[in-house]
């Protein structure tokens, strides 16, 4: 592992106290439930507890297996769907029974609750292996974010997080074809790690490594459909709905698109133009790796990419600023930014809480004012404007690297560099009064 034992035990430790305070921040749901609206003003909403009993699981239905009525298909891709089925069948072990009852409801969030802490303590260890030797305490960041500490257990989301983060480590460990199988695990998972082979595709490209590219691209590939190909053929149906859902939804939970809902489209067309944005974004990103003066981190293209997603989705559930988190200590580990990020992204979660109660009560609760839909689009446009400030830094960094403080901490190279480390460009595009070079090889 290459950690020292006392920066291990360090980081160790303060990961245990995040998962603590994690467990404090939704203790009023576990000892009163989560109905509505209590849930939403004690703010410990849990998809875990929601979906145990609408999704058939209280019920001993393995989802993707049995056949599941259609109000109660998971609406997840298939490793989310599978480690739901897992937990629930290892409920009916310790707590044997049915139906969704407050023991069960209970054990089911625990277990799942302790599994995306294992995670959490795993994405520390890998951000602390992935930066330059000097910086390894960054990482106490991932273990201390309030981000992660609020937001752990709405969703499955830091098995992802982990995914991704093991993938992007074997990468910089010049593994292509064990970070390709990593990047397909977490897609199959969350569709965002599969984002950063365009990341990779961007860099190995620039240093002539296509034989890489090649590796990542068939592991990953092969790995999603060796999951996914057997419920695409015994049960299409369940395996398609995640697909459909998120194509057909409509514009949701702290999305931009939110203000734009005057105009003339259905889910599908706000899908149709978010993605098309998003592409744009992603072709800017690779003139950027390729027309840089000097070729670009790994972790900062992921950065880019991953947040132009978020910015531009149909959706930004609270959760969803964990996959950004380790890829900002990594790409611009900055404290005080940090800090200020993390501050803004506490008030938009509030905020998300009390519209969600003022919604499921009815208006019962702050239903004579107009001031928690004040919060709720302040909080909307502080994080959008937290995470584009940021992206900015990390622009600002790729362009001028004598500003990148763990490039200056590797002695000028990028610790996730891989097979593409020391090499030198072989692909570029004209910037900064640079010429293009073209010269591929195998």
């Amino acid at each position: 592992m290459n950690l020292r034992s006392k920066l291990l035990w360090t980081l160790l430790a303060a990961t245990v106290l995040g998962a603590l305070l994690s467990v404090l921040a939704v203790q009023w749901c576990r000892v009163n439930g989560w109905t509505d609206p209590d849930q939403h003003l004690a703010m410990c909403y849990s998809d875990f507890s929601l979906l145990y009993g609408e999704r058939g699981l209280a019920d001993g239905l393995f989802p993707f297996v049995d056949d599941v009525p259609p109000d109660q298909v998971m609406e997840y891709p298939v490793l989310i769907a599978l480690v739901a089925g897992a937990m629930a069948a290892a409920v009916d072990l310790i707590l044997p029974g049915a139906g969704a009852t407050a023991e069960r409801t209970l054990a089911f969030y625990d277990l799942n609750h302790l599994a995306a802490i294992l995670g959490w303590i795993g994405v520390v260890i890998i951000t602390a292996l992935s930066t330059a030797r000097k910086r390894r305490k960054d990482a106490l960041m991932v273990a201390l974010a309030p981000g992660i500490i609020l937001t752990l257990s709405i969703n499955w989301d830091m098995w992802a997080v982990f995914l991704g983060s093991f993938g992007l480590l074997l990468w910089g460990r010049s593994r292509p074809g064990w970070a390709g199988v990593l990047l397909g695990l977490g897609a199959a998972m969350k569709l965002y790690p599969l984002f950063f082979l365009g990341a990779i595709l961007v860099l190995a490209v620039r240093a002539g490594r296509i034989r890489d590219v090649v590796t990542v691209l068939i592991t990953g590939a092969a790995t999603w459909l060796a999951v996914n190909l057997p419920f695409m053929l015994i049960q299409f149906d369940q395996w398609a709905t995640f697909y459909r859902f998120s194509s057909e939804r409509e514009v949701s939970f702290s999305s931009m698109w939110l203000a734009f809902t005057w105009l003339p489209l259905d889910g599908e067309g706000f899908s149709l133009l978010s993605n098309g944005l998003f592409l744009l974004c992603c072709l800017a990103i690779a003139w950027l790796g390729w027309s840089a003066p000097q070729r670009p981190r790994m972790a900062q293209l992921c950065f880019l990419i991953v947040a132009s997603f978020i910015l531009l989705g149909k959706v930004y559930s609270p959760q969803f600023v964990m996959w950004l988190i380790p890829l900002f200590v990594l790409a611009l580990p900055r404290v005080r930014l940090f800090i200020i990020w993390m501050a803004i992204e506490a008030f938009h979660w509030a905020a998300v809480w009390l519209l969600s109660a003022k919604i499921t009560s009815g208006g019962e609760f702050g239903g004579g004012h107009h001031l928690i839909e004040a919060a709720y689009g302040i909080g909307i446009v502080g994080h959008m404007a937290a995470v584009i400030w940021i992206m900015a830094l990390v622009v600002r960094d790729i362009l001028k690297p004598e500003h990148d403080v763990v490039r200056a901490a590797h002695s000028g190279e990028d610790p996730l560099a891989g097979t593409v480390a020391g090499r030198d460009s072989v692909f570029t595009l004209p910037g900064r009064g640079e010429p293009a070079r073209l010269k591929l090889q195998w």
